[in-house]
């Protein structure tokens, strides 16, 4: 399946995320939104100081999910999975 939002990627980061709660970088000042992809099933939770939990966000494996977020936000991830997070801006 393809999106195209009319979104520019900025920056990604990869996240490795097992047993405990990941977090990763600040989002960047313009970074508006965020696709995120998993190689396995995964939870996710944005915020300042975020800690994923199994009550968190479910992201499906391989399914990419764009998200509306705030510069400096963080995502947080659980699960045994390595999360790709692109940074979009307009």
């Amino acid at each position: 399946m393809s999106f195209n939002y009319g979104l520019r990627p900025t920056t990604v980061q990869m996240l490795t995320s097992s047993g405990t709660s990941s977090q990763s970088n600040a989002f960047g000042d313009y970074t508006y939104y965020v696709r995120i992809c998993a190689d396995a099933d995964c939870h996710i939770l944005f915020g300042a100081n975020p800690t994923a939990t199994s009550s968190s966000i479910f992201i499906a494996q391989d399914q990419p999910e764009v998200f509306k977020v705030s510069p400096g936000e963080k995502v947080a991830a659980i699960g045994s999975s390595n999360v790709s997070i692109s940074e979009l801006s307009a």
